[in-house]
């Protein structure tokens, strides 16, 4: 029968535990699965966005007493911003593993590595929904803790701009909704200067969604394809109108003092965002606070774990991930209310 020593297998090390949570079967949210933001690995635990007449870009680490870049005319501006830490442990009693039995061609090593996965994967979906919740923060240019109200970081403030915002009335059925749409493409683009959008998202509250579906001009719009607009559940297929693919962001999560759940976008505004290459979002993976893990690229997940030094009653499995969500053009990202 095994014992706790099986946990001194390589097949449970940093390594191979932090290789398994990775590939557990991925539950992203729309923002991942959209791959709005750009995702890179670095070695530090901090990253400088630079500032350059009005142009926002990342500077590359370089080694130190190399030779760094050369600051030079316009002046250029620098922020820091520390990446933040996400660490949850799950629990294994040492009756769970005692009493497990080879069956088959299964080892006992095979055999406990299932219920390690168990937690892993109870575990994994929280780390997904924190980061998704995070992305979305920084689409929405305010990134909130888990209390959906301590502010991580202000990324106006930070960036010492003002967010672009504006109503759209929906209450008036002469609206012409197309009109407004574009104005505020206009606005964006402005914004974005000599970055080019290839396309542009609207994310949106389910209020928002329904009053632009059920405005008089969009439903004129779709007039001769009803098809598009009745046969389909548009909150989940979206729909292209005015330059802007529409849909409704359902994200919310359970806030953790119970007095409700967190919507991550409000019911009633959208934020409409240009997609351009590179992407103004970018998600930063610092690397894990372990020995092992100093000074290498950061991974997207880490897992380990550790015996009870005591008495060899239990096994702590330790999952963490360390992801920086910033957009670095936050004004670019139009916040749209209803009159």
């Amino acid at each position: 029968m095994p014992t706790l020593d099986v946990f001194k297998a390589d097949a449970f090390s940093l390594t191979s535990l932090t290789e398994a949570f990775i590939k557990l079967p991925h539950q992203p949210g729309r923002l991942g699965a959209l791959g709005l933001f750009r995702e890179r690995g670095i070695t530090t635990t901090s990253v400088i966005v630079e500032e350059k007449a009005g142009q926002l870009t990342l500077i590359a680490t370089t080694p130190r007493g190399g030779v760094p870049d050369t600051i030079g005319k316009p002046k250029r501006t620098a922020r820091s911003f520390l990446v933040p830490h996400l660490e949850r442990i799950g629990h294994i009693n040492a009756d769970e593993v005692q009493n497990i039995r080879a069956f088959g061609s299964e080892t006992e090593t095979e055999a406990v590595q299932n219920i390690v996965n168990q937690v892993l994967a109870e575990l994994k979906p929280m780390h997904e929904v924190t980061l998704e919740y995070h992305r979305m923060g920084a689409l929405q240019g305010i990134i909130l803790d888990a209390d959906a109200a301590t502010t991580i970081y202000n990324l106006f403030t930070e960036f010492g701009v003002e967010q672009q915002t504006g109503a759209i009335v929906f209450s008036v059925s002469t609206t012409d909704i197309r009109n407004s749409i574009v104005a505020i493409l206009r606005l964006i683009e402005a914004e974005l200067g000599g970055t080019m959008a290839s396309g542009y998202r609207a994310f949106c509250g389910a209020t928002f969604f329904d009053a632009l579906v059920g405005h008089a001009t969009v439903k004129e719009a779709f007039k001769y394809q009803q098809g598009q607009m009745l046969g389909a559940d548009l909150r989940t297929t979206g729909f292209s109108y005015g330059g802007v693919i529409w849909e409704e962001y359902r994200g919310s999560v359970a806030k953790p003092d119970g007095s409700g759940n967190a919507a991550f976008i409000d019911a009633s505004q959208a934020f409409i965002v240009p997609v351009t290459n590179p992407s103004i979002f970018v998600t930063h993976f610092a690397p894990a606070d372990y020995i092992e893990t100093v000074n290498t690229v950061g991974l997207p997940y880490y897992a380990k774990q550790a015996v009870d030094a005591r008495f060899q009653k239990f096994v702590d499995i330790e999952t963490q991930s360390n992801p920086l969500n910033l957009c670095i053009r936050p004004r670019a990202v139009y916040k749209a209310t209803m009159s």
